[in-house]
């Protein structure tokens, strides 16, 4: 067996690989070693939830933010933008929309909004809880105090969405103004975890100033921290952002990286993004096949979705409409998968 095949076959056997391993299977990998990464992870997700993959539906609530990340379409010094911030029944309206259509996961994902206190946001949890209590609530706010992560919880929150962009100190800081903090960062994926929340965390591929050796830093330090979910998806620029002009992560690199996370975490759960979907336009059908088995179509009112570009080029229609599930589903039956109805629990071991 040649090497790059060997390190995968150790992954999948459940040994850690070294930070050398890692780099070798980030930098010298050839097409055929992607196909047999990816063949070993889609054999591993069908072992485990069959040709089944679970819909979440995302309500983006407010793009208003207080940070000023160099990467990022809704940051504070973006004059460009036209704010929103919906209403607590406009959220709820989502909600039942969503209900109607079969969704059974929400995700409210917003920007660093200090009008959305937490009172305001627990309020809005409880809300969502007792008039759908057979839903799972995952929230995507960014950093908080661990006293806010906590009320959050016991309001009713499940999941918790918080990628770690890269487990890089020096490449975060070219990323984020001085006052957004690496260990700040870290120290808001260690709280979630320890309160209880299913959590999430990832990196974005290709992200200017990135290295090979930053993303075998990613793996070492997901697989250490073992989150259940992982949302990684590729760079995209924004017109309004210091990064205009550079370019798009790699939708190949992103892939392979997404199939050696489910090899590495067999249970985790692992979304095909919207961005992956806007840089590919096969990049869902793809990313199911590389390993994926979560998809997050869009449940924001019509009139704002057009408004929470975080990059340039957002798909917001077809398969990315909340609403547009009929499309979702016939694109999914083309490459032999289904739709599966339910809230999408993590759980460890085979039986789903």
């Amino acid at each position: 067996m040649h090497e790059i095949p060997r390190i995968i076959t150790a992954l999948s056997a459940g040994e850690p690989l070294r930070h050398e391993d890692w780099l070798r299977l980030i930098t010298d990998a050839s097409e055929e070693d992607r196909r047999f990464s990816r063949d070993l992870a889609c054999e591993l997700t069908q072992e485990r939830f069959g040709r089944r993959v679970f819909f979440r539906g995302i309500i983006e609530f407010t793009n208003y933010c207080k940070n000023d990340c160099y990467y990022c379409g809704i940051r504070c010094s973006n004059r460009c933008l036209s704010r929103y911030r919906l209403t607590e029944d406009e959220i709820l309206s989502c909600c039942e929309e969503g209900y109607r259509l079969g969704y059974r996961t929400f995700v409210l994902q917003g920007g660093e909004d200090g009008w959305w206190t937490d009172e305001k946001i627990t309020a809005l949890v409880r809300r969502i809880r007792a008039q759908y209590p057979d839903c799972a609530i995952t929230l995507s706010l960014g950093e908080r105090s661990r006293e806010s992560y906590q009320r959050l919880f016991d309001a009713g929150a499940d999941r918790y969405l918080l990628r770690h962009e890269t487990a890089d100190k020096q490449h975060y800081e070219s990323l984020h103004p001085p006052e957004i903090s690496f260990e700040n960062r870290m120290r808001c994926l260690y709280d979630l975890r320890d309160i209880g929340y299913q959590t999430g965390c990832g990196m974005m591929v290709g992200t200017p100033g990135q290295r090979p050796e930053h993303l075998a830093r990613d793996m070492l330090f997901m697989c250490g921290f073992r989150p259940q979910m992982i949302g990684t998806g590729p760079f995209l620029p924004h017109h309004d952002t210091p990064f205009r002009n550079e370019p798009a992560g790699s939708a190949d690199v992103t892939l392979m990286l997404m199939s050696l996370c489910r090899i590495m975490l067999p249970d985790v759960l692992l979304p095909a993004t919207t961005a992956l979907g806007t840089l590919d336009g096969e990049g869902r059908k793809r990313g199911v096949l590389a390993g994926a088995n979560v998809i997050m179509p869009n449940l924001s009112p019509l009139a704002v979705r057009e408004k929470y570009m975080l990059y340039d080029g957002k798909s917001i229609s077809g398969d990315d409409a909340g609403e547009s599930l009929d499309i979702l589903r016939r694109h999914m039956q083309e490459i032999g998968y289904e739709l599966q109805v339910g809230r999408g629990d993590y759980k460890e071991g085979t039986d789903k």
